[in-house]
């Protein structure tokens, strides 16, 4: 006659003790292959990190290096083209140079700006309207005094944008005489800081003949 196989419950013939002990064997074990895990993950985490440095490194100088080439580069096929024109007046920079399938845009752009005076008008411009929202019935709700407040944010560096500000310029009909003095200020405070010369590089294709801009930028790919 034929006895089924009874399952030995391994537990049941241990003491008190003895699974006290196998209970924190089986946790140090445990215990030991999480930080295991973790040590062996944080030196992936190292490695990898070390290489995306690496290679985002070089390849901020090398085009770093391209920028800076093609800057001089530029300049002088500019001034070679202006003695090839006979062009003396240097106030329009911009051009195209088109070879072939190959196109390249060379735009200047002015970057405006302003100077110290600017501050005492936002300063003033912030007391007129911390002024005008008091004598609102909306108070903090009224939609022109959050329109001009949110002109006045300053950007990541700490400076006032010239479009927002620019747009102040349109609310004068809406205030006093006050609030266009403030705005005279920071017209006179307006200056040209820099000048900006941007690349755009295009390459046709010889099928259709339609232009596609190469973007040398890693946002862009």
């Amino acid at each position: 006659m034929e006895t089924k196989n009874e399952t030995v419950d391994p537990l049941k013939g241990m003491t008190k003790e003895q699974r006290a002990e196998l209970l924190a064997r089986l946790q140090t074990e445990v215990k030991n292959d999480r930080m295991a895990k973790r040590e062996s993950y944080e030196a992936l985490r190292g490695q990898f990190m070390h290489d995306v440095l690496g290679r985002v490194e070089n390849l901020e100088s090398e085009v770093s290096g391209f920028k800076k080439w093609l800057d001089d580069e530029v300049t002088a096929f500019t001034k070679l083209m202006r003695e090839y024109g006979a062009v003396k007046n240097e106030s329009q920079q911009s051009y195209t140079i088109t070879d072939g399938d190959f196109k390249l845009e060379v735009k200047f752009n002015k970057v405006k700006g302003f100077d110290e005076r600017a501050d005492l008008a936002a300063e003033r411009l912030v007391d007129y309207l911390k002024r005008y929202m008091e004598a609102s019935e909306k108070g903090v709700e009224d939609p022109m005094y959050q329109m001009a407040m949110t002109l006045l944010e300053r950007n990541k560096t700490g400076d006032l944008d010239y479009k927002s500000i620019s747009k102040l310029y349109e609310l004068e009909d809406r205030f006093d005489e006050e609030y266009a003095e403030i705005m005279r200020l920071f017209k006179e405070a307006n200056v040209v800081q820099a000048t900006a010369t941007n690349y755009y590089f295009s390459k046709r294709n010889p099928e259709n003949g339609v232009w596609s801009r190469i973007e040398p930028s890693f946002c862009r790919l």
